[in-house]
């Protein structure tokens, strides 16, 4: 393939098989991991920055004078980055000063201004940051993926429907993690809409509050939330999985180690998710999991030690 535009490589990634030959499951269950930190950009986020972006000018709502705002851990800010250099706009990220390094650095390189916010006020804190900024420019512009329904929809017009002519409609359980809720709510909703029977279960870590528990720190990057995000109201959930930093990185450094998979923590986390879904449903199952970025960008929180 050859290409103009590095965006033009967003999307369309593999899909890895995993079986009982590779962890514990029934014989002939199968695990499907949609290995979406072959994007160039390095995460499924490149898919969301590209529509955003186009979204927003094609409604008016950006021109090529404006300044792009986002509160993110990175990886949007990565992704809105090389939309922006599609589409000659500047960037401002607004980041909390715990996420990792190697995720700033990319950014910058993407040519953003990062603006760091205290850790201890979390993403909520960088969302009321980016707010103040946009108030105080002129044409400025927050997507605000946290809030944009725009969000599910990259993945209902994207994902969703790569998944389901790869696999056939072959599915009976996915399995992923829950940040902002947009590619959970977006992909479940695409693959609920033509697999009414499809069990969906959502992926956290120890720290967010999905499945009850209360918001505290957590070393496993990309998923979890501090308040419930609006994209899950319109679907049933049948389950929340929460997985310990401790687990999520084990199963992060066994995917590296066996099957040469480098992943992110949130990829372990939702690996880790995926394979008690195949352990506790019958025999000769389809469990369809997500591996949402690449593991570069976490190497100064030493994610392989």
């Amino acid at each position: 393939m050859i290409i103009s535009s590095i965006t033009e490589a967003i999307g369309h990634t593999p899909v890895y098989k995993f079986t009982a030959q590779d962890f514990p499951m029934p014989k002939d269950s199968v695990i499907y991991a949609k290995l979406e930190y072959l994007n160039p950009g390095g995460s499924i986020k490149d898919r969301l920055g590209l529509y955003l972006l186009t979204s927003g000018l094609e409604s008016g709502k950006i021109d090529q004078e404006t300044t792009i705002i986002e509160p993110t851990a990175g990886n949007t800010g990565i992704g809105l980055g090389l939309a922006a250099l599609k589409f000659n706009l500047k960037t401002i990220f607004v980041v909390p000063e715990k996420f990792s390094i190697e995720k700033q650095k990319i950014m910058q390189a993407l040519g953003a201004k990062i603006v760091h916010t205290p850790t201890e006020e979390g993403i909520v804190g960088a969302i009321e940051k980016s707010k103040q900024l946009a108030s105080e420019i002129p044409n400025s512009y927050v997507p605000l993926q946290f809030e944009n329904p725009d969000n599910p929809a990259t993945y209902y017009q994207t994902l969703g429907p790569e998944l389901f002519q790869e696999l056939e409609g072959s599915i009976n359980s996915f399995v992923a993690g829950i940040g902002s809720g947009g590619t959970f709510a977006g992909t479940a909703k695409f693959l609920k809409d033509r697999l009414p029977e499809l069990r969906l279960i959502g992926v956290e870590p120890e720290g967010s509050i999905l499945n009850g528990g209360s918001s505290h720190g957590h070393e496993i990057e990309g998923i979890g939330v501090e308040f419930v995000p609006p994209f899950l109201s319109e679907l049933t959930i049948d389950q929340f999985e929460t997985i310990s930093d401790a687990e999520g990185f084990a199963y992060t450094r066994q995917l590296a180690k066996e099957h040469g998979l480098l992943v992110g923590s949130s990829s372990g986390a939702a690996f880790a998710a995926a394979l008690k879904e195949a352990q506790r449903l019958p025999n000769g199952q389809s469990i369809l999991t997500i591996f949402p970025d690449t593991s570069d960008r976490y190497l100064s929180k030493n994610i392989y030690l």
